[in-house]
């Protein structure tokens, strides 16, 4: 038996990366998991297909979730398949990188609206489906402690989401809901690969103390520990899940 057997969990930006670790750690110890993606269906059918081929059960739902109407809509379908929600995995995220001389104002408000407002309201969204007991794991970044040219907007986003984790913790308690975050370094993912260039990489890797960059698995093995039986005592902490780095 796994430690996740017939929980159902709802993972936003499931499709790569990060996200789909996730979903294959979850799955892996026995939930149900709805994966929300955004535009590449062929990547979230194959994390479906890998799940399926475990003998575990996914489903993809697309959604952008700067929407909020398909926001909601990814809730009640994530409703409508698994029948309530004992994990809710805010993951999905905009890191596009600007200065504060070169960015717009759709710029800032992408980043805001998809890392920030949609971390929120999937929350709001999702609070009738929560059980009682539910875990909430809220994905911030590095970057709100180590501050680099180009991530102004994108890490106060994710500083938003810290301090919205607290704030959750303490209004969900009554209901035994834990509400964490998790705050992963330098992760070895198509987005880190996108957003920096080679020479950047291997510096934040030589950073790190263990000499390497993280792997979505690492990311994923610290979620499966805060949504199971072991850390139910974990609650409103951000958890810095980045090999050491500062």
């Amino acid at each position: 038996m796994g430690k996740l057997d017939d929980r159902a969990a709802l993972v936003t930006g499931g499709s790569r990366g990060i996200g789909r670790a996730i979903v294959e750690r979850l799955a892996s110890e026995g939930a149900s998991v709805v994966l929300a993606y955004r535009s590449n269906q062929q990547q979230a059918d194959e994390v479906v297909a890998r799940v399926s081929a475990s003998g575990r059960t996914a489903y993809a739902v697309q959604a952008d979730l700067a929407d909020l109407g398909q926001l909601r809509e990814l809730v009640g379908a994530a409703g409508r398949l698994l029948g309530r929600l004992d994990i809710l995995v805010n993951n999905a995220a905009d890191a596009s990188a600007a200065t504060i001389a070169t960015a717009t104002e759709e710029h800032y408000d992408h980043v805001m609206a998809v890392n920030a407002k949609a971390t929120f309201f999937t929350l709001h969204y999702a609070l009738p489906l929560l059980t009682d007991g539910a875990c909430v794991i809220n994905v911030s970044s590095l970057n709100t402690t180590m501050a680099s040219p180009g991530s102004s907007v994108y890490a106060a986003s994710k500083a938003a989401v810290e301090h919205f984790t607290a704030a959750a913790a303490h209004e969900l308690g009554a209901r035994g809901i834990t509400v964490n975050c998790i705050a992963p370094g330098a992760t070895d993912t198509d987005l880190l690969n996108a957003v920096h260039p080679e020479p950047v990489i291997q510096a934040l890797a030589r950073a790190t103390p263990l000499g390497r960059l993280g792997h979505p698995r690492d990311i994923a093995a610290v979620v499966a520990f805060l949504v199971g039986p072991d850390g139910r005592w974990v609650n409103g902490q951000c958890i810095r899940v980045n090999g050491g780095i500062r």
